[in-house]
């Protein structure tokens, strides 16, 4: 009999031989939750390898070492290993050829690999990933980095083998305090539950008998069938174990699902006696998603995986998964707050399940406002393309909440399954990487995944890991954009403009990373440089050609800055540790970004305001909110979006020049047109009354040393040279 748990004493059997293999079956299944997790560290440098092995050790880690690739695949076909640590350099056999060698006997998810590279060795880093590794690790080593990165892999792993493998242990349902234990002798048809059996169900101790009727009346209707045939299965001998996945009604006659695992015990003559096993509470992940009434990330790749196995062994059988994001929900999120965000995501998720009475599909929450749907027995492109269209025509109607009507849109990722996938984590991958493809392209449309969308996010990754470097190794240059007088050309001030001077690529534009920069969040540090940048240089030319009244300079503010609740303050500190004019530093926003943080933009602008910088507004007539931006806030300057000076030569284009710059003198302010490319453009703006431009007629932009000798020899000296009309 196996021996008590949760504190209550559990009646003995008849049968002396009974308990103890219960109880070694029981003792077993902790045994093998509390296994040691074993590390195997590849590297040739002895040092390395004792160093890393002993703080591995400390962290309660079982760490096998091997000098070459050789003696680790020797390691693999002898021992288990639930992780590996990768140096590239090793002797006869590099750490990728042998990572190549891993990967044609496991898989991502069954033993993961983390490449250990050298900081400046991104590409080594990203050849590794493209091989299968699961992450890596730079040197010299942050072993605060170095163990989470591990704990995080083992996670992955263990939630891997957990949705795949259920069935291939019983030390799965044997989850510690979350697991309720049962022994029925059916010789007396007595049962014993345990305390924390009871618990799952809402009882206290007393408050179940030791019956069975206790446990079998409560099951589910639908499940009673298959619950049974499990049972006598087992109890018949015609299968060793019992196993049943079912639900149970809970004391406030809510459903939760149990899964229920146990094992028979027999006299020598093969008569059952008795049956004990565990309960566990997997509601979930069967439903998950408390808010939603969705099944959850956990329940959604269990499907998943059950579809890509059959698709595995008939090609006829193929499936789509549908990544689905809504576009700017954390500005709604912000703006109305998180009660009317976690109300539009219950809306959309009952308008998603819907999705049922129309098609083969299975809706999930994964997380935050990303939904999922698996689509089976898709024949062609055309059945998902079809399932994402009808999710757009659903969520496109207006949500009725808090009193109002709230819109939104879903970017959707497709992925056609199976492809060349092998796993889960690689589909879901895949989906995700085309739906960030569509946000990019705007959002509220669809983009199917492809290898060369794959090849690009590679790219993409690469792009990030050198944006890390570049702002370490001080790879960014300022150049500057004279700003001139329209009537004599005199230049008055600058644009500063950031350019990178990759290694490799040579000087890349700010349309090549900069929203790179906004995604990962370096865009602060890299605003940050440019301010002081341009700061310290106007000041030195300040000093230095004092001939010229108020040279000013202006640096553009992306969202992602003008949101950082330190920015004012970084602001602030620029300007007084420059001792620098505030009124000639200017900031440049474009009405998008006062748009994408209209609950800040009032506060903000006025703290920048009582700094003293001049606020201007750029690319002015692009979005709908003009004219209310210049009515609420304290702008000091216009800058007229290029776009309407290529109509400039025909009436209406000249015309709506005319309106702005008649506007901007009526309210007061300083009026710049940007992008002016040649003579004609120039003088038909000096007619209409601007007083300013800046565009390539003039002089594109140039590093600091160029821009100081416009200044010395002035724009006569010919050291600007306009562009040809």
């Amino acid at each position: 009999m196996a021996a008590k748990s949760d504190g209550q004493a559990k009646p003995t059997h008849k049968t002396p031989d009974s308990g103890d293999k219960q109880t070694r079956a029981l003792a077993d299944l902790y045994a093998m939750e509390l296994k040691t997790k074993s590390l195997l560290l590849v590297d040739n440098d002895p040092v390395n390898l004792d160093v890393f092995a002993r703080r591995l050790e400390q962290n309660g880690y079982a760490v096998a070492s091997a000098s070459c690739g050789q003696k680790a695949l020797e390691h693999l076909q002898t021992h288990g290993v639930d992780l590996i640590l990768l140096d590239n350099c090793l002797p006869e056999m590099t750490g990728l050829e042998l990572l190549k060698e891993v990967r044609r006997a496991y898989n991502a998810a069954d033993l993961p690999v983390i490449v250990v590279t050298a900081v400046k060795d991104t590409s080594t880093a990203v050849e590794a990933l493209n091989l299968g590794a699961n992450d890596y690790i730079t040197k010299p080593l942050d072993f605060n980095k170095a163990f989470a990165r591990i704990r995080c892999q083992l996670a992955r792993r263990e939630e891997e083998h957990e949705i795949q493998g259920r069935d291939q242990s019983d030390a799965r349902a044997a989850r510690g305090s979350n697991q309720g234990l049962w022994d029925w002798d059916l010789t007396t048809n007595e049962i014993y539950y345990s305390v924390r059996w009871k618990e799952m169900l809402g009882f206290d101790e007393k408050e179940i008998d030791n019956n069975p009727a206790e446990w079998f009346s409560r099951i589910h209707p639908e499940d009673s069938n298959a619950f049974q045939h499990e049972l006598e299965t087992a109890i018949s001998g015609s299968s060793e174990t019992f196993a049943s996945e079912h639900r149970l009604r809970h004391k406030d006659l809510s459903w939760r699902w149990v899964l229920t695992r146990g094992q028979a015990t027999r006299s020598e003559a093969g008569r059952p006696l008795s049956l004990a096993g565990s309960v566990t509470d997997v509601t979930e992940t069967k439903v998950g998603d408390p808010l939603t009434n969705l099944p959850n990330r956990a329940s959604f790749t269990k499907r998943l995986a059950a579809a890509l196995r059959m698709a595995g062994r008939d090609s006829q059988l193929a499936f789509a998964v549908l990544l689905l994001d809504i576009d700017r929900f954390k500005v709604i999120n912000e703006s109305l707050g998180h009660v009317v965000g976690d109300e539009l995501l219950v809306g959309v998720a009952r308008r998603l399940r819907d999705i049922g009475d129309r098609s083969p599909a299975r809706v999930a929450r994964l997380g935050g406002d990303e939904f999922a749907i698996l689509v089976d027995d898709v024949k062609t492109m055309q059945d998902a393309v079809s399932v994402a269209d009808w999710v757009h025509g659903k969520v496109a109607k207006s949500f009725p909440l808090d009193g109002r009507d709230v819109f939104c849109s879903v970017s959707i990722g497709i992925f056609m399954g199976p492809g060349d996938a092998t796993t889960v984590e690689e589909i879901l991958r895949d989906a995700s990487t085309a739906m960030y493809r569509a946000k990019a392209l705007g959002g509220g449309r669809y983009e199917i995944f492809d290898n060369e969308m794959r090849k690009r996010a590679m790219e993409r990754l690469q792009l990030e890991t050198d944006l890390r470097q570049g702002l370490e190794h001080n790879d960014f240059e300022v150049h500057y954009q004279p700003k001139v007088k329209l009537d004599s050309e005199e230049v008055i001030g600058f644009e500063a403009l950031v350019r990178w001077n990759h290694p490799q690529r040579g000087q890349l534009l700010p349309a090549e990373f900069i929203s790179l920069a906004e995604e990962t969040g370096q865009i602060i540090a890299l605003g940050t440089w440019v301010m002081e940048q341009a700061a310290r240089q106007i000041r030195i030319w300040q000093d230095e050609f004092p001939r010229i009244p108020a040279l000013t300079v202006s640096v553009n503010v992306s969202c992602r800055q003008f949101r950082d609740q330190a920015f004012c303050e970084t602001v602030r500190r620029v300007v007084r540790e420059t001792n620098i004019d505030p009124h000639t530093f200017g900031l440049e926003l474009t009405e998008t970004v006062l748009a994408d943080a209209a609950e800040l933009t009032g506060p903000i602008l006025k703290e920048l305001h009582g700094i003293g910088v001049s606020l201007k507004i750029y690319d002015f007539g692009t979005v709908y909110s003009s004219l209310s931006c210049l009515c609420r806030f304290p702008f000091d300057s216009l800058r007229i979006d290029r776009s309407f000076l290529r109509e400039i030569a025909g009436k209406e284009g000249k015309e709506i020049v005319k309106s702005v710059v008649a506007l901007a003198a009526g309210l007061g302010l300083e009026l710049v047109a940007e992008g002016i490319e040649t003579e004609a453009q120039a003088a038909q703006l000096k007619a209409l009354g601007c007083r300013y431009a800046q565009g390539f007629y003039f002089s594109r932009p140039m590093n600091a040393a160029a821009a100081g000798q416009v200044l010395l020899h002035g724009y006569a000296s010919e050291t600007l040279t306009p562009v040809a009309s």
